[in-house]
């Protein structure tokens, strides 16, 4: 069988919770945020909260922009408020937007 999942696009991170259930109760099986306004991973602490059925899903988290090890501690901790329902989405983003909007220069930008 097919899932079905729903984007959730938002003003206010307090405005998932309402929104995730109202995903839910209309059946669907999972709902989703992605980088672009807002953090996607606050957004579904508050989903947790007031769902019980629908996986919480980053569609697209940028990998770039975080550290490795802290993107791992957002993913396990999501995944415990969410009884197992947090599903890790992540994106490496276009080298223009990497570079201009987090100023992420890598190498030639590291000093001794």
């Amino acid at each position: 069988m097919m899932k079905i999942d729903a984007g959730i696009m938002i003003n206010n991170p307090l405005e998932a919770g309402p929104a995730f259930k109202l995903v839910e109760d209309a059946g669907y099986d999972g709902a989703y945020t992605f980088e672009g306004a807002h953090d996607p991973f606050l957004p579904l602490v508050s989903a947790a909260s007031q769902t019980n059925k629908i996986e919480l899903i980053t569609s697209i988290a940028v990998a770039f922009a975080r550290n490795p090890m802290t993107l791992a501690n957002i993913g396990y901790d999501l995944n415990l408020v969410s009884e197992g329902r947090f599903l890790l989405g992540l994106g490496s983003q276009i080298k223009p937007i990497s570079l201009n909007v987090f100023q992420c220069h890598g190498l030639n930008r590291q000093h001794e």
